[in-house]
Order: C-alpha cells, then sequence, then structure tokens
C-alpha cells in the first residue's frame, strides 16, 4: 500500500512552515517562508492577514508536490501562534485590518481599567487567565473601536473574527468558521468548563459573539480544503495552539508531565489532566486538549521574550551575524562578567504580569565584550525558566525533570544552563520540531490513522538526550542573586 502523509501547517510569528510528516514521524519535507513584522508604534506588533495566508498557500502547495500529489495526504493538521487576532469579512473573506498580534501591548490600559474596576478575580475564576494585553478580547475590541472596516462589518453582520487556525481553516474550507478549544481558551472569551462562548464575557470585553466561530475539539474533521488549493480536496483534521502542540508533541499526556518550549518566546506547559487548573501564583489555566467533549487542561507560564532577544542582537545590535554563534561566544568565558540581562522588552510575563516594563542590560564594565552579552543573554532563558520554577512549586506543582524544545533548545550550552539553574534534569528530543509533531499527531488521530494519542505517541517520538545539572549551588546562588537585583531595577521602573 503507498504512504501517506500528514501535511502540518506551522503558523509561527516570524514565519510560516508546512511541513510533511510520515506515521512513524519522519519528516519528508519542509517549505518556510518569513513573515513580516510590522512595528506601527512603541508596543505595537502587527502581522499581514493576506500574507500569512498567501505564504501558508505557496508552502503547503510544495510540500503537497513533494509528497506526490493531494491524494498522497491523509490528512492536515494546523498549528498556530495563539492570541492574534485577525477580522475578516465573512462574505467577501478578506481581511479587515492588520492581525494584532500576540505581543502586542497596546491594550495594556484597558486591561487596567478593568482590573482597577475589580474585575479580574471573576475573568480568572472562569477562564483561567489574567487581564493582561498578552490574551485575544481587548484586541478584538481595539479592532472594533479603531478600525472602521471592522466596525462597519459588524454592524452589517459581515466580521467574523478569529485567531490565526480560524482565518486559516475559513480560506482552506471556503468559508467554515471554526476555532479549536486550545485557542478559543487563550481569548479571555471561554469558560474553562464551558463547552462555549460565554455571553457575559463577551459583553464584558465588548465583543459580539456572533463574530467568533465555532468552538470544536482537537482531534477530528473539521472540514475539507477547497480543490483549487491542492489540486484535490484534503480533510483538516486536527488543529491546536502551538504551546499546546508542543506539549502534545513532547509526549506530555500524564497529569504532571511538563514541557518548555523555547522560541520566539518561553512557554512552560504542565498537564493537569481532568483536574481544572488555578493559581495561586499567576500562572494561567488552559486548555492543553480536547477529544470528543472531554478535556484535558494544563497550568502556564509565558514568557514573552526568549529567541526574540537574539534576534534582537543579531538584527538591532548587530552584535553576532546568526543565532549560532551565541554557544560559541558564551563558551568562551567562563562566566557573564556580571553582565545580566532582563529582556522585558514588551514586558513581563509570567509570574509578574507587567506590560510596561522595559528590558534592562546591567553590570557593564569596559571589560565586556560581545561574549559576555551573547552568555548573558543565554543565561536569562535559564533565569526566566527558574521564575516559573519558583512559582509552578509553590503552588503545588514542582517540577521532577523538564522537557524542552524550539529553536532555541537545539544549544547544547543553554540546555545545560538551564538544568544546572533548576537543579533538575532536563531532556530534548532529537527531533525539536515538536510544535508541528504535536499537530501532526493530532491530525493522525483525526484521521482515525492511530486510535488515540499515546499511539500516536508511541508511533511518532523518537528518542531524547537528557543534560543533568552539575553546577555548584555557590554558583548558582550568586547568579539568581544577581537576577533578582537587575530584575527588581526593571520592575521598579515599571511602577
Amino acid at each position: 500500500m503507498t504512504e501517506r502523509f500528514i501535511l502540518v501547517l506551522d503558523e509561527g510569528t516570524t514565519s510560516t512552515r508546512a511541513m510533511l510528516f510520515a506515521p512513524d514521524g519522519a519528516i519528508h519535507g519542509t517549505a518556510q517562508r518569513e513573515l513580516t513584522q510590522h512595528y506601527p508604534a512603541p508596543g505595537r506588533v502587527e502581522h499581514d492577514p493576506a500574507e500569512i495566508w498567501e505564504h501558508t498557500l505557496i508552502c503547503g502547495r510544495e510540500m503537497v508536490e513533494r509528497a506526490g500529489g493531494a491524494d498522497r495526504i491523509a490528512a492536515i493538521g494546523i498549528t498556530n501562534q495563539r492570541e492574534t487576532v485577525v477580522a475578516w469579512d465573512r462574505v467577501s473573506g478578506e481581511p479587515l485590518a492588520r492581525a494584532v498580534v500576540w505581543q502586542d501591548r497596546r491594550t495594556a490600559e484597558a486591561c487596567a481599567a478593568l482590573r482597577a474596576v475589580g474585575h479580574e478575580p471573576f475573568v480568572q475564576e472562569a477562564t483561567g487567565l489574567l487581564l493582561d494585553p498578552y490574551f485575544s478580547a481587548t484586541k478584538m475590541r481595539w479592532l472594533l473601536e479603531h478600525e472602521p472596516a471592522v466596525a462597519e462589518a459588524a454592524r452589517a453582520g459581515r466580521l467574523a473574527l478569529g485567531t490565526v487556525e480560524s482565518w486559516l481553516v475559513f480560506r482552506l474550507t471556503g468559508g467554515a468558521h471554526v476555532t479549536d478549544a486550545t485557542n478559543a481558551s487563550r481569548t479571555l472569551l471561554l469558560p474553562l468548563a464551558g463547552a462555549g462562548w460565554d455571553a457575559g464575557l463577551c459583553d464584558l470585553f465588548g465583543v459580539p459573539i456572533t463574530a467568533l466561530g465555532e468552538v470544536v475539539g482537537n482531534a477530528g474533521e473539521v472540514g475539507w480544503t477547497l480543490p483549487e488549493w491542492f489540486g484535490a480536496p484534503i480533510p483538516i483534521a486536527g488543529m491546536a495552539g502551538d504551546q499546546q502542540s508542543a506539549t502534545i508533541g513532547q509526549g506530555c499526556l500524564a497529569p504532571g508531565d511538563t514541557k518548555a518550549t523555547y522560541g520566539t518566546g518561553a512557554f512552560v506547559l504542565s498537564n493537569t489532566g481532568r483536574t481544572l487548573p488555578r493559581s495561586d501564583h499567576r500562572l494561567l489555566g488552559t486548555v492543553l486538549y480536547q477529544l470528543g467533549d472531554e478535556r484535558t487542561y494544563a497550568v502556564e507560564g509565558s514568557v514573552f521574550v526568549a529567541g526574540s532577544l537574539v534576534k534582537w542582537l543579531r538584527d538591532r545590535l548587530g552584535l553576532i551575524s546568526s543565532a549560532d554563534e551565541t554557544e560559541a561566544l558564551a563558551r568562551e568565558v567562563d562566566h557573564s562578567g556580571g553582565v545580566v540581562i532582563v529582556p522585558a522588552h514588551t514586558g513581563l510575563g509570567a509570574p509578574w504580569w507587567e506590560p510596561e516594563a522595559r528590558g534592562i542590560i546591567t553590570g557593564l564594565s569596559f571589560a565586556s565584550g560581545k561574549a559576555e552579552i551573547a552568555r548573558a543573554a543565554l543565561e536569562a532563558m535559564a533565569h526566566q525558566t527558574h521564575d516559573l520554577a519558583r512559582a509552578f512549586a509553590a503552588d503545588g506543582a514542582p517540577w521532577q525533570s523538564l522537557r524542552i524544545d524550539g529553536g532555541m533548545s537545539v544549544n547544547d550550552w543553554m540546555a545545560q544552563d538551564v538544568a544546572d539553574l533548576l537543579g533538575i534534569a532536563v531532556e530534548r528530543p532529537e527531533m525539536v520540531e515538536t510544535t508541528a509533531l504535536g499537530a501532526a499527531m493530532l491530525a493522525g488521530v483525526g484521521a482515525g490513522l492511530f486510535g488515540s494519542l499515546d499511539d500516536a505517541a508511541a508511533a511518532m517520538r523518537g528518542g531524547s538526550v537528557r543534560f543533568d545539572p552539575v553546577m555548584l549551588q555557590d554558583v548558582r546562588a550568586e547568579r539568581l542573586e544577581r537576577w533578582r537585583r537587575a530584575l527588581a531595577a526593571v520592575r521598579a521602573s515599571s511602577v
């Protein structure tokens, strides 16, 4: 029998990719195109929805051709940057404004106003989330208030609002307006225990519930692509937000399993099973996945700046010509020379949630050079992860080990530093593309290639590399104290 493949559309923050997976987890091809980053004002980040769609189609077609045609594709899986909001006309199918990206902070004042009148406890209890511009609802409201085309479409009953996977499914199918439970759980509009959108939350944030798509599970057929896109219809059978997808791709399918993804930002998720996640230390509760009507949940800690810090060193400061240089530079010196970077370029995420905070470099001297700054940038990943580990432990969920993935995790020096600072074993899969792998696993289950996610994990995941801590306690203590002082300076300046 001719082998059939799973096509994954991976919609990241900085690029769009299409990847071709075999049922054994082997990757048979990748196509990638960078996305243009629009920064119209400080704290604002936008994408062009039309560019996202065009790049998706180009990359997807390349992989379908690589597979040998649409009939060789068993199913499509989609994973995406979460919280980013797209507004489009459900009649014409055209975008009505630029997408407001998850990193965008333009609604910080609106969130502060809602907190000031006491709405956050209710919102957190219902959704597991905090009132922060990171999430989608205030972005949706901003578009309605500031983009005339969006407001007009709402008045005419033609407005569609959704996250990136919702936008792509609409375009791929020619009109299906759906969103999966993981992405829906990041909007501030979906109760963790509720099947669909909450009218009261929609009213609170001023979002018309009629503009939102139907909430569906993460594995199962949600529609077929129009034949003109890939030559023949292909079922879309799996969808998940990128961090949930990576957690699935890491095989974190049992309560307590924990992973950290180091991409543009850094995100830690810990599986809580069927138990609704609650945090007293400003972590988030989120849907990990929904199969049928059954949901599995997770506690999440979100850091806004990880790989984007290295990109900033390369593109804005010109200190490096490629991200790969940071590992060699970090190994050139025995320590950072007292240099500490707190990368709050777009605010502080968990467990602080201070959107007005901004980054800082401390401890500079005339002895500081590229190597010290590059090492401090990598050390910031371990420092931020340590802050999250303390919050998880305070909530009664200490990490016994940590599975890491994402583009930065291929850096062996950084992976070892995370293990050293946390004082626990860190495991990295041999194949670090776990975000795309999770979407492939979901699509495989949704298309009937596997009977369960456990079966998919057994078939598609490979081995891993282990990093055990070796740092001396006094070195760790000194590192953490320098970080604490630098972090305190950042937080004091944001008041």
